[in-house]
């Protein structure tokens, strides 16, 4: 079959993407923007891409067009779509009917750390011989792909609360059915499809409703949102976490070795069962590891297994994942589209680093961001960096008067070159450069590298 992907270059789409390769399809898809890290995963899997949209990109005619969420009528290969009477389907309703049916689903929702935990979980399942199949939101390190088939009962994926299409505006976990379901947390985002934090909560309730009784809800202890979605029914076993002692009475706690979190004992009830050395820093990463060590345990993987797995664990790229040290100078990528991923994601790399200066070079892409939503906590969310540039690459008004001209601290540019050169004003040796996005920030990643090395060298 000839299956044609719209938004090809999306987390998820471009995963369903691999996943109908490995099948045995022809792939073909599309895509407006086409960047790293996904570009190049489907590149090496032989996907054809085409750049732009165009209804020249059906022919030959596919058997089956996939469309992405991010595609709305007036696109005009949508609109050849449906003009041609050509099939077509969701890509969260492609994947139950072809690749979830009669599997154990571990699933893992959640404002922030999707990716990441999803990818601690199937790292760990990998480590005890599992061969899970699996759909990451990102490229693991520990795998080539960011999705595979997989040769057993288990497929690991990330849960997303995003809406499965224009013509469904679901959100794609509830497509998914799992058995095992961890809620990492629950914010206001997505401001472009939900009115507001009610709205999340009650499609949270929808994926809680799809769990059976006979499975497990791993969730932290302390989350109102979460409360208050399961408070509208929950017909599962539901475990607890909570790091040191900010909750009572939990089923899984991590107690601090280390202030980073890159050292932590993990308890399950009361009785400690191993520690966790690893190179992951931040809360957000031991709360992360603490709910994949209660779901591995869902399947049988014993934790003093996914202990050791996750002392093994690489990360994901684009989450802290350092791009360059140039003579003391190190620069990351990270994911962070949040003011909440961003405060916490400074909050461990100021702990691991102590006093180095961190300049943090972030951009505000998400939907949610660009409308200005979180502008009350945006510049707080920063705090733990030294300077904070702002990328205004879409001269967003409320973001010029957010940040003061002559503030000593925050900074804004309109390009990627102003970008790059205030990076470089009176910039300290040794110092640790943060770049933030969900997108391409206009190659920005390796363009300030280069010119690091060339002033630096």
């Amino acid at each position: 079959m000839h299956i044609h992907i719209l938004g090809i270059c999306g987390t998820f789409m471009g995963s369903l993407a691999v996943l109908a390769r490995e099948a045995g399809h022809k792939v073909t898809g599309s895509d407006q923007g086409v960047y790293p890290p996904m570009s190049t995963q489907l590149e090496a899997q032989g996907i054809g891409l085409m750049e732009g949209y165009s209804a020249d990109n059906l022919k030959p005619e596919p058997d089956l067009v996939l469309i992405g969420n991010a595609m709305s009528r007036g696109n005009p290969e949508v609109e050849a779509v449906l003009n041609r009477g050509i099939d077509y389907m969701s890509g969260p309703e492609w994947l139950t009917r072809e690749v979830l049916r009669k599997r154990w689903v571990l699933a893992v929702a959640g404002t922030h750390g999707k990716t990441t935990t999803t990818s601690m979980l199937l790292w760990i399942l990998e480590q005890a011989g599992f061969d899970p199949g699996y759909l990451v939101g990102g490229v693991p390190k520990d795998f080539s792909v960011s999705a595979r088939l997989g040769s057993s009962d288990f497929f690991v994926i990330e849960a997303d609360e995003y809406d499965s299409a224009f013509f469904d505006k679901r959100s794609k976990f509830v497509h998914y059915r799992p058995r095992t379901l961890i809620l990492n947390n629950l914010e206001f985002d997505h401001a472009d499809i939900f009115e507001n934090v009610e709205a999340i909560e009650r499609q949270f309730h929808h994926l809680v409703r799809t769990v059976p009784s006979g499975g497990l809800i791993v969730r932290p202890a302390l989350d109102k949102h979460l409360d208050n979605a399961l408070a509208m029914g929950c017909w599962s076993s539901l475990q607890t976490t909570s790091v040191a002692s900010e909750a009572d009475t939990v089923n899984w706690r991590a107690e601090l070795l280390a202030e980073d979190g890159s050292q932590f004992v993990v308890v399950h009830h009361e009785q400690p069962v191993g520690s966790v050395r690893w190179t992951m820093t931040g809360m957000h990463n031991v709360r992360n590891a603490l709910a994949a060590i209660a779901a591995a345990r869902h399947v049988g993987v014993t934790p003093d297994h996914a202990i050791a797995a996750l002392s093994r664990f690489s990360g994901v790229k684009r989450r802290m994942e350092l791009l360059a040290d140039v003579r003391g100078i190190k620069v990351y990528d990270d994911f962070a589209h949040h003011p909440t991923a961003i405060a916490t994601t400074l909050d461990g790399l100021r702990k691991n680093v102590g006093d180095d200066p961190i300049i943090a070079l972030i951009e505000p892409r998400s939907n949610t961001m660009q409308q200005g939503v979180h502008r009350a906590t945006l510049l707080p969310s920063s705090e733990q960096a030294d300077r904070v540039i702002w990328a205004n690459l879409n001269d967003m008004a409320w973001l010029k008067e957010l940040v003061p001209a002559d503030d000593p601290k925050h900074s804004t540019g309109t390009s990627v070159d102003a970008l790059i050169d205030r990076v470089l004003e009176s910039l300290p040796i040794p110092c640790h450069i943060v770049i933030m996005s969900n997108g391409g920030f206009g190659g920005i990643h390796g363009k300030l590298v280069e010119k690091l090395e060339r002033h630096l060298g």
